[in-house]
């Protein structure tokens, strides 16, 4: 391993980040110019470009016989978003959630990670389960369009108003032709990218002595969350504290039901799901979900503090792979305290969540009616 397998890999990132930024922004420019709706862009062009790098990552990793990165990545990606993500947006100044969020996306998101785990308990995600997975994220879309239309998802509206006005400049000022090109190069980039990002990581992984399920929970996963990261703490530092939540909610959904259902589609055999993944990814990734709800319910908002406790968390976790993939001793001792610990702080923030939404309904009670 050299540092050129570094720059490598540096440089898939920056070719992953720049294809979606490019595909998204010639796909929405092309789409406004034929008069299609901005919520309607946002539900379906700005939505999958938040998954794209884990979609051609992971589509790249599964054709090229790497199943067990394949399935890192989106694992490792939709627990990056929560404990590394959201902790870094909330810890930064706290974040603000629709109500919307906490009755309706994250029991959907639950009820879909907890399918994806039950798909998963025979070791293999097949080319059956991947079309019901993407049977799922095309009714779930359907679903968002049509409430947006009937104007039943006010909330919906606004956030993917908001999340293409950044593209309104671009879209009145360029030519037809750019805004092609834009998408083209875009996809190059994505496809290159993921085949750099993978490569490299693969490389790393062999010269550490980590697995390919390690190598894909690590340095891939974050390394296609990035685009994430980078938006959801600069709208935390400009103020924009309500959009962190639904975009790591939304791209967590397309992560579980395009990118896994798509990588079990193109894949031979499926995805093959390991016993280690079995026993401690999957229950991670069903953790950080489920513990969403009884977070935000404390004063629909997540605090600095619950942020800070998610970052301490996910770091746990990372240090945990890589001690444990090392065989170090130190396992012995980390992951016994995380599973003594984490018990203990889920009871607490659904303790916390409970006496919120006891208070919430108590308050809506004391409302007269009309």
């Amino acid at each position: 391993m050299s540092v050129l397998t570094f720059v490598v890999l540096a440089l898939g990132v920056v070719c992953l980040v720049a294809g979606a930024e490019g595909l998204v922004k010639g796909a929405a420019s092309i789409a406004s110019r034929f008069g299609i709706a901005p919520v309607i862009i946002g539900l379906t062009i700005v939505a999958f470009g938040t998954s794209a790098p884990e979609l051609a990552v992971s589509v790249g990793a599964a054709a090229g016989g790497k199943g067990d990165v394949a399935l890192g990545n989106v694992l490792g990606s939709n627990i990056s978003n929560i404990l590394l993500i959201l902790g870094a947006s909330a810890a930064i100044g706290g974040l603000v959630v629709s109500q919307r969020i906490i009755r309706l996306d994250v029991p959907i998101l639950i009820s879909v990670s907890t399918l994806v785990l039950l798909l998963s308990l025979n070791n293999r995600i097949g080319r059956l389960e991947g079309v019901l997975l993407l049977a799922g994220v095309i009714t779930y879309t359907v679903w968002l369009i049509r409430g947006a239309r009937r104007g039943d998802e006010p909330d919906v509206e606004a956030e993917y108003d908001e999340s293409i006005e950044v593209l309104e400049g671009a879209i009145v000022q360029r030519p037809l032709y750019v805004q092609v090109i834009l998408v083209l190069v875009g996809l190059v980039l994505l496809v290159a990218g993921s085949q750099l990002l993978v490569g490299a990581a693969t490389d790393i992984a062999e010269a550490v002595g980590l697995s390919d399920l390690v190598i894909g929970l690590t340095v891939v996963a974050i390394g296609t969350s990035l685009p994430e990261l980078a938006t959801s703490v600069l709208a935390a530092l400009r103020g924009e504290r309500d959009i962190a939540v639904g975009n790591v909610v939304g791209s967590n959904l397309f992560n579980l039901l395009l990118v896994l259902g798509s990588t079990a589609v193109v894949s031979s055999d499926g995805i093959a799901v390991s016993d280690a993944a079995l026993r401690l990814d999957y229950p991670v990734m069903l953790a950080a979900t489920f513990v969403l709800l009884p977070i935000l319910w404390t004063g629909f908002e997540i605090r600095r503090w619950e942020g800070i406790v998610l970052m301490a968390f996910y770091a746990t976790y990372i240090t945990y792979l890589v001690l444990d993939s090392g065989d170090h001793a130190a396992a012995d001792v980390v992951g016994p305290a995380v599973l003594l610990v984490t018990p203990l702080v889920m009871l607490t923030f659904a303790v916390l969540g409970f006496q919120a939404w006891r208070r919430h309904r108590d308050r809506l009670a004391q409302i007269p009616p009309g």
